[in-house]
């Protein structure tokens, strides 16, 4: 019997072990991704004369690219409950899945290409029309590309997931750069993206066919929902994701136009926007804390309130020094990401990385309710997110006036997030009630994998 029982915890502390090395891979290639991201960002500002209309670019990206960050999420939920299929029976719902993708992205580049000129007009980039009509199909791209890292998450190929990240962001690197300096401009570094996307497509497709090949699940089965079900059922965290993309990003786009006819300027101002925005990363990793114990709490009646707050206070550990750097170094902290001629914006710095630590905020109150279940918080914090780029179309034309104004907006958002976020919870279950059978385990998340 002890024999038993050794030979039980042995197996027991080598699974929790291999399931710690799996989060710490995952969270390792992340962090890959991030700084390549990072040294990105450093080459094309420095290749580029005109950086500030490629930052345009990749901001309008982003608030596009919320769909997938919020359908990763979903599909690795239904794939790990088996309800896309298992073995040959989740790559036949892919494949399907695929088609219809295929399909949409045709039909929106061909919209793309029309209405290049209005897009490009309304992104500030109407110099680089072709540029502006990569976005939509780009967004499809990484719609596809999300729904595939979805997959292999449900299968528990975190391997894969890490390498593709990693490769994402190496390719768009190596591709977008290539392009700029063989005379493209804006126009090459910004392909980057969507080549990026179609290798990893293709990496994350041959992953789960080798996947399904060794699977022992026979083909066929009850056939799985559909694509279009699938992103409505994700409709929440999209909206969620929207709201906080648009208050990310729509600051470089409405610079571009309030900026219009000073490259020099626009470009300064994108890159320090830039610089101001690294706490917002930190508040996606507290969001992987933030969303299981809040859910987890909820669901056994505990008070979920103490959760936000530690995941709050990691920002403002990390804010202390990040603004200390901002307000005394903001000069050769630029110079040397970005080059000494990126630093007509230097004086807003420190206020922009104010304003963004307010957004991380408001990122994780948004995280918290939608983990508790709650939308309707989603109507105020849009009214928020559309009068952003109404007030700054109206702002000064110096680079701190123009912060300023983010930095209002983005004050009054944390605020009304907050207030919503410690509103009390009447849909929580009573301490006193015995816990559900099944916990929950699908909450309502923006958490990017």
């Amino acid at each position: 019997m002890a024999g038993l029982r050794a030979r039980y915890e042995t197996r027991l502390v080598g699974l929790r072990s291999s399931e710690m090395a799996k989060a710490a891979g995952l969270a390792g290639a992340m962090i890959a991704n991030n700084v390549i991201a990072l040294g990105s960002t450093v080459v094309f500002a420095r290749l580029l004369s005109d950086y500030g209309s490629l930052a345009a670019l990749v901001s309008y990206f982003l608030i596009l690219s919320v769909v997938g960050q919020a359908i990763q999420v979903a599909t690795a939920r239904e794939g790990v409950l088996g309800h896309l299929g298992v073995g040959p029976g989740l790559i036949a719902t892919l494949k399907r899945w695929t088609r219809s993708m295929a399909v949409f992205t045709a039909v929106l580049t061909v919209v793309s290409v029309i209405l290049r000129e209005p897009i490009a007009q309304a992104v500030g980039v109407k110099h680089n029309a072709w540029a502006a009509a990569i976005g939509l199909p780009a967004g499809c791209l990484w719609l596809e590309l999300s729904i595939l890292r979805g997959a292999l998450q449900g299968v528990g190929d975190y391997k894969s997931v890490g390498l593709s990240l990693i490769g994402e962001q190496s390719v768009r690197l190596i591709s977008g750069a290539a392009l700029a300096a063989a005379g493209m401009g804006v126009t090459g570094a910004y392909l980057g993206t969507p080549i990026s996307f179609i290798v990893m497509c293709l990496y994350c497709a041959v992953a789960l066919r080798r996947y399904a090949a060794r699977s022992q699940a026979p083909a066929g089965g009850a056939p799985a929902i559909g694509l279009w079900t699938h992103v409505q059922r994700a409709w929440a965290p999209i909206a969620g994701l929207i709201v906080i993309a648009v208050l990310q990003n729509i600051d470089i786009i409405a610079a571009k136009h309030r900026f219009n006819g000073v490259t020099d300027l626009a470009s300064s101002y994108a890159a320090t926007a830039v610089a101001a925005k690294v706490l917002i990363w930190v508040a996606m990793g507290a969001g992987f804390y933030l969303v299981p114990e809040t859910s987890r709490r909820r669901a056994t009646g505990e008070d979920t309130r103490p959760v936000l707050a530690r995941a709050l206070a990691i920002i403002l550990v990390c804010a202390v020094p990040v603004l200390l750097i901002f307000a005394f170094g903001a000069t050769p902290l630029l110079r040397a990401a970005f080059g000494a001629n990126r630093l007509k914006a230097t004086d807003s710095l420190l206020i922009l990385g104010i304003a963004f630590t307010a957004l991380a905020g408001t990122y994780l109150a948004i995280q918290y309710m939608l983990a508790l279940k709650r939308t309707w918080f989603l109507l105020p914090m849009a009214v928020i997110a559309v009068a952003e780029p109404v007030l700054l179309l109206q702002a000064s034309r110096q680079p701190a006036g123009f912060a300023a104004v983010v930095l209002g907006v983005q004050l009054l958002g944390a605020l009304v997030a907050f207030s919503l976020a410690l509103w009390p919870d009447r849909g929580a279950a009573r301490p006193d009630a015995p816990p559900p059978a099944v916990v929950d385990r699908e909450p309502a998340s923006l958490e990017v994998a």
